[in-house]
């Protein structure tokens, strides 16, 4: 094999895809890289762009939570190619349906949190005497306005 100017080492891919070398020697041992990985003459692993590519919506299902043996299944049916886009179709639908509930929950998360929030600013506002820096602070605030 010869070494192309579009032969990128593993550690330009790590930069470029915020990887370690350490998690791209992993995901290639997983086995969810789309491509087997190249090597030069030197016997050292070398990358193209797709690579680049596949690794971006990897890093990003697993950033979504998508545990690795899925996204293994998910990198093996495009291997196959024809044939697997129901299946394959059915796993993303699958995970954006867990990605909903989730950020389902986030929100009602945020609205207690919002809502307890505003208790204790309520209370504390209501409680707690005006310090002298609040009372300067809110005449140089008036001041301004007029």
């Amino acid at each position: 094999m010869t070494d192309t100017s579009e032969d990128l080492t593993i550690g330009q891919v790590a930069t470029r895809t915020g990887l370690s070398i350490d998690t791209l020697r992993f995901y290639e041992r997983e086995g969810i890289l789309a491509n087997p990985v190249r090597r030069n003459r030197a016997g050292r692993r070398v990358y193209a762009e797709h690579d680049i590519a596949w690794l971006d919506m990897c890093v990003i299902l697993r950033g979504s939570g998508m545990p690795i043996p899925a996204i293994r299944h998910y990198t093996e049916l495009a291997r196959a190619g024809d044939g697997t886009e129901r299946e394959r179709l059915a796993i993303l639908r699958e995970h954006r349906s867990r990605i909903t509930a989730q950020i389902d929950q986030l929100h009602r998360c945020l609205d207690l949190i919002g809502y307890k929030v505003g208790v204790y600013e309520d209370y504390l506002a209501e409680t707690e005497p005006e310090t002298e820096s609040d009372a300067e602070a809110e005449v140089e605030a008036d001041d301004q306005v007029r």
